[in-house]
């Protein structure tokens, strides 16, 4: 298998809004407080990247592991890595992960497991390259994926999203 989508894709970053957007046009997620990366999955293959492109499955092998469990043999998959700590998210042991000693990593994927947080699917499961298609129509793809192939894993899970910028404001 061979992905219709280069590793040398960069994701769209947000952008900077001195207050929310409000139209019919819009739509809202929350800002997570973690990595940004894109999962590569082809056949027996799982790569992790940063948003720069910088590799990140060597630290955070139980995400690999999980995305390697998904029936779904290809994809790609953009959203962010976090981890969850006493209600909240920790960037402290997020960094804590960036660790040249393997052992090290694996000791923490077990002491404080990742998740993955998705917010657009990139590639479809028929390897499909969807980032031509406008964000309303990935989104849709991207609900019927993570019905498809998320529900037994609780290592990966769909960012929620809002029309409603009430509800963003909330958020924020």
């Amino acid at each position: 298998m061979t992905l219709p989508l280069n590793k040398k894709y960069r994701p769209m970053d947000a952008m900077p809004a001195s207050e929310l957007p409000a139209g019919p046009e819009w739509q809202y997620e929350p800002k997570w407080d973690g990595f940004r990366c894109l999962a590569f999955r082809d056949g027996k293959r799982v790569d992790l990247q940063s948003k720069a492109g910088k590799p990140l499955t060597r630290y955070f092998p139980e995400l690999a592991t999980a995305l390697m469990a998904l029936p779904a043999k290809q994809f790609v998959l953009d959203g962010e890595i976090v981890i969850p700590q006493d209600g909240g998210l920790s960037f402290d042991q997020l960094l804590m992960r960036i660790h040249p000693a393997a052992s090290r990593v694996l000791k923490l994927s077990k002491q404080s497991p990742a998740t993955f947080i998705v917010f657009d699917l990139l590639v479809d499961e028929k390897g499909k390259s969807l980032v031509n298609l406008p964000l309303h129509a990935r989104r849709e793809q991207l609900e019927r994926f993570a019905r498809k192939y998320f529900s037994k894993n609780k290592s990966i899970c769909l960012s929620p999203v809002a029309e409603d910028v009430s509800v963003a404001r909330e958020w924020f």
